[in-house]
């Protein structure tokens, strides 16, 4: 919609915020995806987020939000460090899996090792994210996670995967 239009038309009646309105205007926010993965000492655990965000450049910081009832909460606030693997294009399934909860999402068929370190990641990503995990933040019924991140590398040549509108997408 062009400013213009907008102008003519006014802007849409503002109403007051429930969970469901709040979770339709985020549906319409493309967001890339990315599954963090950690292993606290008890065997690997991960879970698809689209909440992440960068948040410093100097040092460099990521953010990302998880529900204090998620099963990965407990191992993640155990966790020293934990990775963010920001998916391609070619890895919807690997969304899907790790969104799914009662199952082992790193069995079969998922595909992933253990970096020196000790964390798992994921093969086939864009990008990953290795980080120090910071003390986390309270934030209604989920938590803020804040990453400082320790290394990082890349595959410039893979598109991303987007999450909108329920929908998984890629980029050109």
């Amino acid at each position: 919609m062009t400013a213009s239009l907008r102008q003519t038309q006014g802007a849409p009646r503002a109403r007051a915020v429930d969970g469901d309105l709040f979770r339709t205007v985020f549906r319409g926010h493309p967001a890339g995806v990315a599954v963090i993965t950690t292993d606290a000492g008890v065997g690997p655990v991960g879970f698809t987020a689209t909440s992440l965000a960068s948040l410093s450049a100097e040092p460099p910081m990521v953010v990302f939000a998880i529900s204090s009832n998620a099963s990965a909460w407990p191992h993640l606030q155990a966790a020293e460090t934990f990775v963010v693997n920001l998916l391609s294009s070619e890895q919807e399934d690997v969304a899907r899996r790790f969104a799914r909860s009662g199952i082992d999402r790193f069995a079969e068929p998922t595909r992933w090792t253990a970096l020196p370190t000790g964390e798992p990641l994921l093969d086939g990503g864009r990008a990953w994210l290795r980080c120090a995990t910071r003390p986390p933040i309270e934030a209604g019924d989920h938590f803020l996670i804040v990453g400082l991140v320790l290394e990082a590398a890349t595959d410039p040549g893979a598109a991303p995967l987007i999450y909108h509108d329920r929908t998984f997408h890629a980029l050109p």
